[in-house]
């Protein structure tokens, strides 16, 4: 049986995610409490698996009741559940150690699988928070410069580039892609000059380390 303990200031949210779970046979209700204070020691001492968690709570907001429990047992899950989806308040509650985010609006059968997959060690995340972090992931990377260097060549200099890393002779190359011998020497001299490598074994370190080749090869 999954144990679990509710911590939210409206009782109405508290009774419908009550009702939800216990209608699982699976899922057992512990506890509930309407304020931080009141979660964090009332779960110290029911050690439920998992928690419920609102941020907006008065006392002790969600995410610093949820880093006090993780001090004291880092065993007990937490899904923090809120109406934000900010970049602030999703990073913040994982910091605190939280293994799932919820969206409020999201809820419903979503908290039943957020539940079970926690107590097995996985993190849980509403969709729309995953699509928010995966934006703002490649945002951070286009921001920092980070793109994929792979881009800077044309298709011919990445099909050049494969058969290169794959040790073939530039006489091997020229007969698999109809050019000249010249032509592929052409072709290797800018795709090392365009990745700023400057021998072949940079250029088989740089196509191991973007998943062009593999060691086993």
């Amino acid at each position: 049986m999954i144990r679990v303990f509710i911590a939210d200031d409206h009782a109405v949210v508290r009774d419908g995610l009550k009702y939800l779970l216990e209608s699982q046979g699976d899922i057992s209700v512990i506890g509930v409490a309407g304020d931080g204070k009141s979660a964090v020691r009332d779960c110290l001492s029911l050690k439920p698996d998992v928690i419920l968690m609102d941020i907006a709570m008065p006392d002790i907001n969600g995410i610093e009741a949820t880093a006090l429990i993780g001090q004291q047992d880092r065993s007990i899950r937490v899904i923090i559940l809120s109406m934000h989806d900010s970049r602030e308040h999703i990073l913040r509650a994982l910091k605190a150690g939280a293994s799932g985010y919820l969206l409020k609006e999201s809820a419903g059968d979503e908290v039943i699988q957020a539940v079970r997959a926690v107590v097995q060690g996985h993190r849980y995340l509403s969709q729309r928070i995953t699509e928010r972090v995966v934006e703002d992931y490649l945002s951070l990377q286009e921001q920092v410069g980070q793109s994929d260097p792979l881009e800077k060549l044309s298709e011919r200099e990445r099909q050049v580039l494969q058969l290169v890393v794959q040790g073939k002779s530039s006489a091997e190359i020229a007969k698999t892609l109809f050019l000249s011998v010249k032509t592929v020497e052409t072709y290797r001299s800018r795709i090392m000059e365009k990745l700023d490598l400057p021998d072949l074994p940079s250029l088989i370190k740089f196509a191991i380390q973007h998943g062009l080749i593999s060691l086993d090869d």
